[in-house]
């Protein structure tokens, strides 16, 4: 599960937030073969992913199992401290307000995202929260890291559940 990418001169910034983002968009293909809204994220400590979720609200009846969430929880189990303070957070959606608030109490201080949500973002698109600086942390932002593959799973997603009439 763990996976790294070491520190590279010759490697940019790009291309190693697009493959933590591949590693992201596996988690949201998790989600969308068990029928969960496909969303993943992962987080990276020093090069290494040290957590990896995508969504399990319908599998747990639970409306915080966000990826989000799940993979914070996973990385301060295995950091041993809430406080994601080296972190990177990688995944596939902009993050909504419940866990950007998880986010920012988490003191996460990059994230990186790929999909917008325009009707529930609270990154950028809807709201600021995590670089309010009405807040005690604030986060670097990085946004639209493969952009299409993010939300064409998630465009497919909601395609085939109306199709199939489910909510």
């Amino acid at each position: 599960m763990f996976h790294s990418f070491e520190e590279d001169p010759f490697v940019g910034d790009l291309k190693r937030h697009e493959f933590f983002m591949q590693h992201a968009l596996q988690q949201a293909q998790a989600a969308d073969a068990e029928d969960e809204v496909p969303v993943g994220a992962i987080i990276v400590h020093n090069h290494q992913i040290i957590a990896a979720a995508h969504n399990q609200r319908e599998q747990l009846h639970d409306p915080t199992a966000h990826a989000e969430m799940i993979a914070i929880t996973q990385a301060a189990e295995a950091l041993g401290d809430w406080r994601l303070e080296k972190c990177t957070l990688y995944v596939t959606l902009e993050p909504c307000c419940m866990c950007a608030g998880a986010i920012v109490q988490a003191r996460i201080p990059t994230v990186v995202y790929g999909a917008d949500d325009p009707k529930g973002g609270a990154a950028e698109s809807l709201f600021t929260l995590l670089n309010d600086d009405r807040l005690n942390h604030q986060c670097d932002l990085i946004s639209g890291v493969l952009k299409s593959p993010c939300g064409e799973i998630l465009t497919e997603f909601f395609r085939r559940q109306r199709r199939l009439g489910k909510k």
